[in-house]
């Protein structure tokens, strides 16, 4: 899909595109000076790496890069499937500008990164009523994190020992995750919480 999205953007006459993946995101020369990344909320890690090369906005509009760009990246757009009030909250969280549902026509991308480049926030429209569910999610960031490791199959003492709490606190954000998504068990907790795309 990444080159796919940078051979369509490439047909932008002011754009310039670079397609990289996160390996090589911070390689010199990879990305310099990118204005705008393009990510898939689908892609694991998508945040940490956003956070690691992104900068404040400066405002003054550039060519803008299509792709998952580095070094100074000072606009953020999100892909996302519809569905997934989860990744819209995830990616508002991270301030991302834009927000563009990756299950419809690409023609909206250049429109998007235009807009994120001149430091405004775009929403496809496609998405606005979930992007409002977004704000409904009942679970804390640390639930989030408990949640997201037990459904990587660790277990309490490991999610304690990486988030560095004790296994009784591990038990009770267990508990509190099951009551806030109305799940009957730990298992039916992550069911829940992957369909409205939370982890």
């Amino acid at each position: 899909m990444r080159s796919a999205l940078a051979a369509l953007l490439g047909n932008e006459p002011d754009f310039e595109v670079t397609d990289v993946g996160w390996r090589q995101m911070g390689e010199p020369g990879r990305c310099p000076g990118s204005q705008v990344c393009v990510v898939d909320a689908d892609c694991p890690g998508w945040r940490r790496h956003t956070d690691r090369y992104a900068a404040p906005a400066t405002g003054a509009p550039r060519p803008a890069d299509g792709a998952a760009g580095g070094g100074a990246c000072s606009g953020v757009i999100v892909l996302t499937s519809s569905g997934k009030p989860g990744n819209l909250r995830r990616a508002y969280a991270a301030d991302a500008l834009g927000f563009v549902n990756k299950d419809r026509s690409a023609d909206r991308l250049p429109a998007a990164i235009r807009q994120v480049a001149e430091g405004k926030r775009f929403v496809d429209e496609s998405l606005a009523v979930e992007f409002l569910q977004a704000a409904d999610m009942p679970l804390t960031p640390r639930e989030l994190s408990v949640l997201s490791l037990s459904a990587e199959g660790a277990s309490v003492t490991e999610i304690a020992r990486s988030l560095h709490l004790c296994n009784g606190t591990v038990r009770n954000y267990l508990a509190a995750i099951t009551r806030k998504t109305g799940a009957r068990n730990r298992v039916d907790a992550i069911r829940i919480s992957r369909f409205a795309g939370w982890v």
